[in-house]
């Protein structure tokens, strides 16, 4: 059975038994700080399984594509190496939130398994595992599916604490948790290896291929173990480890997917054997690379985007090992589009744009192997000694992309060794590093436990008069007095809740005797929190109070929001469909929106963007908002935006002529797109790899913006004696007449500096016949010290110079030697011996140095004590 088939296959089955299929999540995960990619199906139904979310299915099957290359669960370094270890792979799953419990999920895996109508395996091939205490578990094996007990391995605390255990499952420290029950599949004989629980498990006869998780507690920070008030179950079967088991293969890496991308691999590196396990990383690699790019991850300095990085530049460097010659990997992404394209519909849609950058890094690190080799022929010419240290090796690597084993060939042909000790230090310290600052010690039992759900009726109203469901303050649910901050959750409100980049609501809850201001709006869960201070009275439960909306900042709000979607289509039809949405923020005031694009925006491009989104404008279309379920929406080619998490029922926002922007968004927006105004952009550029940000204004604030601009034109026209019309050529005039002045500036320095060099030079002293020079030149600069001194090394014959200046309080220093004395004095060392006295640092070549300090004060005492140095270090 094909890998594409077996994918199918399963959603078939699970379908026939009630699930909903539901598409895999994008690799970024939404609204979860504990993990760096997605990495296991049961990701995007977190809070699903924690009570804090609702669907409409209590069953579901995914097949959720996966990266563990970073962060917690990271495989990158076995990559390539091992028969079943990779940067990118599914996992089939099936999911009951409160619905079936064990013994229907060991029936389901059980059937698909081995029936006759499904996979079919033999059943005497197949080990289960459960945890030690599971006798429920156990039983529904031995009793109910028929495995023999000699076949079946109870699995206790086998990790050094309770419930640390291969059977028992954990989200985190905190969190949904349960024990767990595994399949493993017998490949005979012939491979080395024991049974789950021997001494030999980690042999490779017995493999894993299913795990099926009871949650049934959900942990808290204290260790303690609450029942979970619907016991769910989660699943998971690693898509690559059964297709090698159906098509009775050992290796993830001899199934059909795998044998087409090797293969393809293979050509663009001009026949390279198959087998090879370089070939397998960039196999690997190719998939993990596009799918994270097509989910927006541009590759970056930090966090996502560094892992990114680091699998691209693994992938090259394996390349180049295999005699790959200039730019390869961006070459196989048409071959898995070919072979994942139509289960993942993403791949093509972007497959230029993941091209593009997959190319510009590889160039990029090309460069970056090339200042390594610079690097490191420096270190070893500095070398003491045969042996390069681990922190050069650990640097050129970690910082340079170097590899070690190419370092190792250059130390080979040199007769040098490599410090392997100290580099798995380095490495080691790095990986501690990590750890500490990584966030996957969050409490998923920290916030707020708030029962009920907070109607909003914002859409239709900005004001409303609604009942107090729950007032706290300091954490403690209570009555709140005039003075005091408080949180405020009504039944109903007109307050939008923060979310999707739009500030929160302010305004005012009133009632007979009291006043709430309300000074920012949040969500926690399926609440709106009211976030304020009481002015007067006291708000307790029950209270029914008038809630009004600030409307003009809603207003200015809803026009900056609406802008951004118009401009998030422009930016679309302008630069490309590669450009997503990466971040946003959208106040009163302005409008910032971030979004993937490998280069800047030219001037030419941002000005066809603003006419595209003023033409939307004035055109004065209708705002159309539609509520319907996520496949419809994405059959009206609605986009969901960054970091965003959907329901099953979603709210598709349409606005411009021919639906030119069409979003999911839960926000508030304009009636009409003439009711922005105008949309002017103020700024646009880069916020880090691959990411750049444009900030607009709207509306009153757009106008006021062109206003103040033309009155700076105003003022700068009239600085240069001139009109508005006439300031270009003004202003060219005036740069004009300042190069000009430049030029006779420079000429008059250099006559100065050869002035000087003729005075200074009668006034040196001599030092064993060395002529030495130490003078201060009131006003000049850094290049008229450099040109006097040259002036005069060459006047000297053979001796030393240092020449210094003063200007607003700090010293700038220049030390020469002339080249005849190099071999005995070096400007360098003199350089650090001066700069030490006046409270500076500096350094140079043996001939030439320069220098600065804070301490200007001193200088007259180190300038006198030049002589004396150089007499003293003559060598």
């Amino acid at each position: 059975m094909k890998t594409a088939d077996l994918r199918q296959a399963f959603f078939d089955y699970f379908q026939h038994q009630g699930h909903t299929v539901v598409p895999s999540s994008s690799l970024v995960p939404a609204d979860d700080p504990t993990l760096l990619f997605t990495n296991a199906g049961m990701n995007q139904f977190k809070d699903v399984f924690l009570g804090r979310e609702q669907r409409d299915y209590s069953r579901a099957t995914t097949a959720q594509k996966c990266v563990r290359a970073g962060g917690k669960h990271n495989d990158l370094e076995n990559v390539g190496y091992t028969a079943r270890h990779h940067t990118f792979f599914e996992m089939l799953g099936n999911f009951s939130f409160g619905d079936y419990f064990k013994a229907d999920a060991i029936r389901f895996a059980w059937t698909f398994l081995t029936g006759d109508d499904w996979l079919g395996l033999p059943k005497e091939k197949l080990w289960v595992t459960v945890y030690a205490s599971d006798d429920e578990a156990y039983n529904i094996w031995v009793n109910d599916m028929g495995v023999p007990e000699e076949r079946m391995v109870r699995i206790g605390d086998n990790k050094g604490a309770p419930y640390a255990s291969d059977n028992f499952w954990q989200m985190g420290d905190t969190g949904p948790c349960g024990p767990c029950t595994e399949i493993f599949f017998d490949h005979g004989p012939d491979v080395a290896g024991g049974p789950p629980g021997s001494p030999e498990e980690d042999g490779d006869r017995y493999i894993e291929i299913w795990n099926v998780v009871f949650m049934q507690y959900n942990r808290t920070a204290e260790g303690d173990m609450l029942p979970l008030p619907k016991p769910s179950v989660d699943t998971g079967m690693g898509l690559e480890r059964i297709a090698a088991v159906l098509q009775g293969v050992h290796s993830n890496y001899e199934i059909d997917l795998f044998e087409n991308l090797l293969k393809a691999a293979s050509e663009v590196l001009g026949g390279v054997a198959t087998t090879e396990a370089s070939l397998r990383v960039v196999a690997d690699h190719i998939r993990s690379c596009a799918f994270l790019i097509a989910d927006g991850v541009m590759p970056s300095n930090e966090g996502r985007g560094f892992v990114l990085r680091r699998i691209i530049r693994r992938a090259a460097r394996h390349g180049n090992k295999l005699g790959a010659q200039g730019p390869f990997f961006h070459k196989l992404v048409g071959a898995l589009v070919n072979l994942m394209g139509e289960a993942y519909p993403e791949l093509a849609r972007t497959q230029a744009q993941i091209e593009k950058v997959l190319l510009q890094e590889e160039e990029q690190f090309a460069k970056t192997l090339d200042k390594g080799l610079r690097l490191l022929e420096q270190d070893i010419a500095e070398l003491e000694g045969t042996t390069i240290p681990g922190e050069t090796i650990f640097t050129l690597y970690d910082t340079y992309g170097f590899p070690v084993d190419l370092t190792n060939d250059i130390a080979r042909e040199r007769g040098l060794t490599l410090d392997y000790e100290g580099y798995e230090k380095a490495m080691n310290d790095q990986r501690e590093r990590a750890r500490a600052a990584s966030k996957f010690g969050i409490d998923y039992n920290a916030g707020l436990k708030l029962e009920g759900k907070t109607e909003f009726t914002g859409y239709e109203n900005v004001d409303g008069r609604e009942s107090v469901r729950t007032v706290i303050v300091g954490g403690e649910e209570r009555t709140a007095t005039a003075g005091e901050e408080a949180m405020v959750v009504l039944e109903k409100t007109p307050f939008y809740a923060e979310s999707g980049g739009q500030v929160g609501d302010t305004g005012l809850l009133t009632w007979e005797g009291g006043r709430f201001e309300v000074t920012d709006t949040r969500k926690e869960g399926d609440n709106h929190l009211h976030i304020g201070k009481v002015l007067e009275g006291a708000l307790a439960v029950g209270e029914v109070v008038e809630a009004r909306v600030d409307h003009a900042r809603r207003q200015a709000t809803a026009l900056n929001h609406s802008a951004t979607h118009l401009l998030h289509a422009a930016l679309r039809k302008v630069l490309g469909e590669h450009v997503s949405q990466k971040g946003s923020l959208v106040d009163p005031d302005k409008l910032r929106f971030d979004f993937s694009h490998f280069e800047a925006v030219t001037a030419d491009e941002l000005k066809e963007i603003e006419h595209q989104v003023n033409q939307q404008i004035l055109a004065n279309t209708p705002v159309e908002t539609e509520i319907t379920d996520m496949e419809r929406a994405q059959q009206k080619g609605a986009m969901a935006l960054f970091g965003e998490k959907y329901g099953d029922s979603v709210r598709v926002l349409s606005m411009g002529t021919d639906a030119y922007s069409v979003e999911l968004c839960g926000g508030t927006h304009v009636s009409r797109t003439g009711d922005i105004g105008l949309l002017k952009v103020i700024s646009e550029g880069g916020i880090s790899s691959g990411v750049r940000r444009i900030e607009a204004v709207t509306g009153f604030n757009a106008l006021a913006w062109v206003d103040e601009s033309d009155r700076k034109l105003r003022e700068a026209a009239q600085l240069v004696k001139g009109t508005r019309d006439s300031l270009l050529e003004k202003v060219q005039s005036t740069l004009e007449r300042n190069r000009q002045l430049e030029k006779e500036m420079e000429q008059l320095k250099a006559k100065l500096a050869s002035s000087a060099g003729s005075d200074l030079a009668a006034s040196a002293v001599e030092v064993k016949g060395f002529k030495v020079v130490a003078a201060e030149l009131e006003g000049a600069d850094r290049k008229t010290l450099m040109d006097t001194a040259d002036q005069l090394k060459n006047k000297l014959g053979e001796g030393v110079v240092v020449l210094a200046s003063i200007e607003d309080g700090k010293v700038t220093l220049v030390a020469g030697v002339t080249k005849s004395a190099t071999s005995k004095v070096k400007a360098g060392d003199l350089m650090k011996h001066l700069t030490a006295q006046v409270g500076g640092k500096g350094g140079g070549r043996p001939d030439m140095a320069q220098g600065g300090g804070t301490e200007p004060e001193k200088l007259p005492a180190a300038l006198q004590g030049v002589a004396g140095w150089v007499d003293e270090n003559l060598s």
